[in-house]
């Protein structure tokens, strides 16, 4: 994935152009104001992605850490208490 650089001006000029392109390329614009980098513009669908690999990163992160604290519970307890609760909620649903 690549990087645009282009002033706030620039991309109010050509923001249609501009936001397509991001759509059929993998790639991200960084809008500079005064100079300095203020924000950046990318498709909704690769931000979506983005955000979901982090929620799975701090899943992941909060996983170990409960591990290593030995905050653990059996798998086949989980599994049975994720069967109860579906089932309880399917029928009071129907």
């Amino acid at each position: 994935m690549s990087d645009s650089i282009l002033s706030l001006s620039e991309f109010k000029a050509d923001a249609s152009r501009l936001l397509d392109k991001i759509r059929d390329e993998p790639s991200r614009i960084v809008l500079t104001q005064n100079g300095r980098a203020r924000a950046v513009v990318e498709d909704y669908a690769a931000y979506q992605r983005r955000e979901q690999a982090l929620v799975m990163l701090r899943l992941m992160a909060q996983g170990e850490a409960d591990a290593r604290a030995g905050r653990l519970t059996d798998q086949g307890n989980v599994f049975a208490a994720l069967r109860e609760r579906f089932q309880g909620t399917s029928s009071s649903d129907a």
